[in-house]
């Protein structure tokens, strides 16, 4: 078993504790967070170690999870690497790309490993079917929430679209040729509901539609491929595959069959793939765990997590260009 810190210890802190405690991949050596009054809080009702500093809880353990606000992501994945420990990081990676890449860069100085919680690459609606996504010529996404105040001091590019984004690009083999955006700040300071456009250089296309003030929540994407449609609902966890292939010479009396103008006959096929339960933090987790025992690349790698931030700030950019 690894021994694993978390650092911060807020909404979703708590929620790593309670699955790192859980895990039989981790022991939990015990967390770290600034904020005292609620340091002693979370160990006083948990019963988890609380650490009086950042280097203290570094020197007791062999993983590092940091689960503090995006701002301090840096720091402290700086200190656990220079320490030599392997980092687990909460998306997004860092708060700029520059940042980012000096921490690839200091990961591979030190030989640690490391991981971005982009987590719904876990999700098991998606997992189902990822391995059937291929090579899609056209994605539309949206992904809705109703208004949460926790998380507005970002943009809802770094705040929910980052999701679609990471997962776009983990099954899109091409680089991104060019991107659109537009974005309107509703109740916040930044953008609350934002649409980008993203094309690659292999001819696919994304439309991204993501807001955090919509009445209802909503987590979706559509994968268009040959002779395919891929749909996957993150939230139900449900997806469903619809095949086209060509027709029988003698069609059964429930054939679902669809003629082109040029006579050209396709049979439809509907697939709803069995899609496993899971606790899609934990698996990001214990992932990783495998990753470091086994010396393997972790599934969201530090690299993943960077080309995500690197194309949302350009979702930004284009977004602040037309202000």
């Amino acid at each position: 078993m690894l021994k694993v810190g978390v650092l911060g210890a807020g909404h979703l802190g708590k929620i790593h504790l309670r699955l790192l405690n859980q895990s039989e991949k981790y022991e939990l050596v015990g967390f770290y967070d600034a904020f005292e009054e609620n340091a002693n809080k979370v160990a006083a009702e948990f019963g988890y170690k609380k650490f009086d500093s950042i280097a203290e809880l570094i020197a007791a353990v062999d993983v590092v999870d940091i689960v503090t606000p995006t701002m301090q992501h840096f720091d402290c994945a700086k200190q656990v690497i220079e320490a030599g420990k392997h980092i687990f990081i909460e998306k997004p990676i860092s708060n700029t790309v520059a940042e980012a890449e000096e921490i690839i860069a200091l990961a591979k100085k030190h030989n640690v490993k490391g991981q971005v919680g982009h987590v719904e690459r876990f999700n098991p609606a998606f997992t189902a079917v990822k391995d059937k996504i291929n090579n899609p010529m056209f994605i539309e996404t949206h992904r809705l929430a109703e208004f949460n105040p926790r998380g507005t001091d970002v943009p809802v590019v770094l705040d929910l679209m980052i999701h679609d984004i990471d997962a776009i690009l983990s099954v899109v083999k091409s680089k991104v040729k060019s991107v659109n955006a537009s974005g309107v700040a509703v109740i916040s300071d930044s953008p609350d509901i934002s649409n980008a456009r993203i094309e690659f250089e292999n001819g696919c296309v994304a439309n991204i539609t993501s807001s955090r003030i919509s009445m209802k929540n909503m987590r979706k994407s559509r994968f268009f491929q040959k002779d395919a449609y891929i749909s996957v609902d993150y939230l139900d966890k449900v997806c469903e595959i619809v095949r086209m292939q060509d027709a029988p010479e003698v069609p059964g009396d429930f054939d679902m069959i669809l003629q082109n103008a040029e006579g050209v006959k396709k049979q439809i096929y509907f697939d709803n793939p069995h899609v496993d339960a899971n606790n899609a933090i934990l698996d990001e987790l214990e992932t990783f765990a495998d990753a470091i025992n086994n010396n393997t690349t972790p599934i969201v790698t530090l690299e993943d997590g960077t080309e995500a931030l690197r194309v949302a700030y350009q979702i930004i950019d284009c977004m602040n260009a037309r202000k």
